[in-house]
């Protein structure tokens, strides 16, 4: 008899297949002492098992584009970081441990004092250990963590996800993920909707799950189901897998406009999200000229990077985000490495205060690649906060002669002062994982807190109504650009919010402008209003999609 267990859904669709739990970690290596004789081999090998990890990570990352390789390359940055293998080294030379033993204790007291810091670096603690296991794999001829691989598609069940092995699933094969922990905007989340695997967090009763038996998932509903009717198991195999396919022109059913646009992280993202008909770049993370390096890339490098965005939409819109660091972005030449909380310390256009001469020299890189193009460049700053902010930063972008300069709405503060921002901004991009994670005091990893950790937060969307009122009031367009505009049973709520243009992963383009499209403004607005009256996220979802339930059922969403 069928049963069903819920979770947060996190990646929408529906997909049927065996179970393959992830295999057992790493066990943890023995206390051992070593002969004073075999400490310097030890060192040796201790770097060289570091090393190898890295290399494999580095080269992984190469094979992939966008947020998987930007996962992929922070998890590479970590192997080879000094910090975890000099005190590596400590514990050989001064305890006599093993390579194997003292990596495995650097690296859970590096993880404590991440976790200890709270949100976001606290998410870091998971690739530390994720690192650690490859390590000590290397070093003991271990099987290294890593996505099993049986020969035939299946659904993957996991505690949890490291970010790398999230990075590196292959949708052909792994058809669903389910997970014991999680939230809606973990990296799980986050890197499972990017491949479009359909996907379930904190679900309830998942460690029950067994190798072998079939279920389906619904990624959009928040179900898997056991034991499942074989008619259900068949229609969700039978569907076609690829990608749903966008005609380059967002729309409701009425024919009103929203732009439908991509997140892009590094030129080959751009060059995807054009063959995928986006309407252009509604975010350009460029922290992908800068991750992984001890200085600041030249403005020239800059320059050069930049283009090769820009180039892949000429006459269409890129909006363009200065650089994103501190939290769990850090970059030593413009953050500290010893703040108490970093999520709230000095972090996005808040390094400028202390490094000004840095956003100088991305304004003139982002300004000499625009004269050089003929993609409409708009630039936008992370983490503002107040009037003041976006003053300031509209005049720094005026002094390159970039005109079109806006603000990252992610603090509530922006939200609710929005009037007065846009006084200033020339639009406004709503960032709603860190607008989630500041408005609900919840940490986006933790599956215990995923119901809070959501869009559809009733809260959250009323800071979304505060926002497009506001920037109303001086005719600036809103759009969002967090994982939220790759729902798109919610995308809908969005527009009848107000928001005029969605920027997401290019694999949620097709379904998200098919929702569109079966929807009037009008009923956009009637879900908006019906989404905020509700009590919490789960009833708001719920009453949502039971008003859309014929389009997501025949879209299999």
């Amino acid at each position: 008899m069928s049963s069903t267990l819920t979770g947060a859904p996190v990646s929408p669709g529906r997909a049927a297949g065996v179970v393959v739990t992830m295999p057992a970690p790493v066990p943890e290596p023995a206390t051992t002492r070593l002969p004073a004789d075999q400490v310097d081999d030890a060192v040796d090998r201790l770097a060289a098992a570091a090393r190898t990890v890295q290399e494999r990570l580095t080269e992984q990352a190469g094979r992939v584009t966008g947020t998987a390789s930007e996962v992929l390359s922070v998890t590479a940055a970590m192997a080879g970081d000094p910090t975890l293998a000099a005190e590596a080294e400590r514990r050989v030379r001064e305890d006599a441990l093993s390579p194997e033993r003292a990596v495995w204790e650097a690296a859970g007291g590096l993880a404590a004092q991440l976790e200890a810091l709270g949100p976001p670096l606290s998410e870091r603690s998971r690739d530390v250990r994720d690192v650690r296991d490859r390590i000590v794999a290397e070093l003991t001829g271990a099987r290294p963590p890593g996505v099993p691989e049986p020969g035939h598609p299946f659904v993957l069940v996991a505690d949890d996800l490291a970010p790398a092995d999230t990075a590196s699933l292959d949708p052909e094969t792994v058809v669903g993920v389910v997970t014991i922990g999680g939230g809606p905007t973990s990296h799980t989340a986050i890197l499972t909707r990017s491949l479009g695997i359909p996907a379930v967090v904190a679900v309830a009763g998942a460690g029950d799950l067994r190798d072998g038996e079939t279920v389906l998932v619904d990624g959009g509903a928040g179900s898997v189901v056991r034991d499942p009717d074989p008619d259900a198991v068949a229609a969700a195999r039978h569907r076609d897998s690829a990608r749903r396919e966008f005609d380059g022109h967002g729309r409701t059913a009425d024919g009103v406009p929203v732009q439908l646009m991509a997140n892009v992280a590094d030129p080959d993202g751009a060059r995807a999200a054009a063959e995928a008909g986006a309407e252009g770049v509604g975010l350009f993370r460029t922290e992908f000229c800068f991750l992984g390096r001890a200085a600041e890339p030249s403005v020239a490098e800059q320059v050069n990077a930049y283009r090769r965005v820009l180039g892949a939409f000429p006459g269409k819109r890129v909006v363009v985000r200065t650089l994103d660091a501190g939290a769990d972005k850090p970059l030593g030449f413009v953050t500290a490495d010893d703040e108490p909380n970093p999520a709230l310390g000095v972090r996005g256009l808040r390094t400028a205060g202390r490094h000004p001469d840095v956003l100088d020299r991305q304004l003139r890189a982002i300004a000499e690649a625009a004269a050089a193009e003929d993609a409409e460049v708009w630039v936008m700053a992370p983490m503002v906060a107040t009037p003041g902010e976006a003053r300031d930063f509209v005049a720094a972008c005026a002094a390159h002669g970039l005109s079109q300069a806006g603000v990252m709405v992610e603090v509530p503060a922006a939200a609710i002062r929005s009037r007065s921002v846009f006084e200033h901004a020339a639009f406004g991009s709503l960032g709603t994982n860190d607008l989630i994670q500041y408005t609900m005091a919840a940490d986006r990893v933790l599956g215990e807190l995923a119901a809070l950790s959501t869009p559809w937060q009733p809260a959250v969307l009323e800071l979304v109504r505060a926002t497009c009122e506001g920037a109303a009031a001086h005719d600036r367009p809103v759009g969002v650009c967090g994982e939220a505009a790759s729902d798109p049973a919610l995308a809908p709520v969005l527009v009848g919010l107000g928001v005029t243009s969605l920027s997401m992963t290019i694999r949620a383009l097709g379904d998200v402008a098919a929702v569109l499209a079966a929807t009037t403004s009008d009923e956009c607005a009637e879900l908006a209003r019906l989404a905020c009256d509700q009590p919490d996220a789960e009833s708001a979802r719920a009453a949502v999609r039971g008003k859309l339930h014929d389009v997501l059922d025949e879209l299999a969403l």
